[in-house]
């Protein structure tokens, strides 16, 4: 028995209603099961609704401080803010309206650098706002080493933000460079932007250790974190003094009973400065009893951590042994597993066929461009692994 099959064949049980046991659901890093635990959270939410009405609010509040409080370990970020809202692009919005809108941007043509391996919300956004006049410098991804240097050679008075991932969508990798980063950003005086959606809960970060205490960083529950949709969060410091354009009510919830005059627009000074309006808390209710079952199961950043990394060996070993034609599919990198994320990229003309041909035999997976993405998730086992590969096997000889 492989040394993850102990921890997979333990959790499978409780993911009965996704029937992980009998399927192969190897779409981990874009949507993974939720334990059963989750109905329940499904069912109090409507209770509280029901019992409560309006002062609902309390109870939802309180699930959505269970959610920053799981976050905050995991980044060993005890001093970081977190602002909820029920997906990364509304908060995005929120951060960049309070960027490009600064008095002293408004003065010179704004300039954001990202990177050509932004995960779609980013890329469609800015790339829509270079149409409209933001100049957007999107470095490549790779080389990776290279990479902070090449920021740095960019970065000049005119900047208004750095935008990038941890790691990257397509091919899994993890930018090593994000402490330099950081520090070009607070030399030249730049907000840094960290999308980490494709990072956590697999592959672990100390934003004390890293030193990105004055970055802002997205993420999002859909994935890894097992909370479905409508969890995902901004976070930022607490010196943050950025007054968003895009605002809504629940970004001042302690101003409301207080009378309308020509003062500045009020911020509260806690967690939801880029929040907007009312929202449906269902889902933290739901999250909130997976973050309970994960504790249960023990299930520490080392130990999500090792899980991912010993799946992923034993799925990209099985790959190598297959001994594909290369011209049909490879991998996309040959890095060391310790520099990937939670999914297995590889690279094929074909993706979008091949895709399409697993999941006629069963089998879920994605595809982007000529990348295929094999994404594990903890209740995997090493079978399901090995019939993942022996069915793309068949499929890439029908090609």
């Amino acid at each position: 028995m492989h040394n993850f099959d102990s921890l997979a064949r333990q959790l499978a049980p409780h993911y009965s209603r996704f029937n992980v046991s009998e399927r192969l659901l190897f779409t981990g890093h874009s949507h993974q099961a939720w334990p059963d635990v989750a109905v329940e959270g499904q069912v109090e939410a409507f209770e509280a609704a029901a019992q409560s009405v309006d002062e609902k609010w309390g109870a939802a509040f309180a699930k959505a401080d269970v959610l920053r409080g799981y976050l905050r370990e995991w980044y060993d970020d005890p001093d970081g803010l977190y602002c909820l809202a029920e997906n990364t692009h509304i908060l995005l919005i929120s951060w960049l309206s309070a960027i490009l809108c600064d008095k002293e941007h408004l003065k010179s043509k704004p300039k954001i650098i990202t990177t050509d391996g932004e995960f779609h919300s980013m890329y469609r956004q800015l790339k829509r706002l270079q149409e409209e006049g933001v100049e957007v410098e999107m470095l490549p991804v790779e080389p990776l080493d290279s990479f902070a240097q090449r920021l740095a050679d960019v970065a000049d008075s005119n900047t208004a933000a750095i935008m990038l991932s941890r790691v990257y969508f397509e091919s899994a990798l993890i930018n090593p460079q994000l402490q330099q980063v950081a520090a070009i950003g607070r030399e030249r005086n730049i907000p840094v932007l960290i999308d980490d959606y494709h990072g956590t809960n697999n592959s672990p970060l100390s934003i004390r250790e890293e030193g990105l205490e004055d970055c802002y960083l997205v993420t999002g529950g859909y994935k890894y974190l097992q909370w479905g949709e409508g969890n995902c969060f901004l976070r930022f410091p607490k010196s943050c003094e950025l007054r968003p354009v895009i605002t809504g009510w629940y970004a001042s919830f302690s101003t409301l009973d207080k009378p309308r005059n020509n003062d500045a627009t009020v911020f509260d000074a806690g967690e939801q400065r880029f929040s907007t309006a009312t929202y449906d808390p269902t889902s933290q209710f739901r999250a909130a009893k997976v973050v309970a079952f994960f504790r249960q199961q023990q299930l520490d950043k080392t130990t999500i951590r090792q899980q991912y990394l010993a799946q992923l060996g034993h799925l990209r070993q099985l790959f190598v042994d297959a001994n594909f034609n290369a011209d049909q599919v490879r991998l996309a990198h040959e890095q060391p597993l310790t520099n990937n994320g939670g999914f297995l990229a590889l690279r094929s003309p074909h993706a979008e066929q091949l895709r399409q041909s697993l999941l006629d035999s069963g089998v879920l997976t994605d595809s982007r461009g000529d990348i295929l993405r094999f994404g594990v998730a903890p209740y995997i086992n090493a079978a399901q692994i090995e019939q993942a590969i022996h069915k793309l096997a068949k499929s890439v000889a029908q090609l």
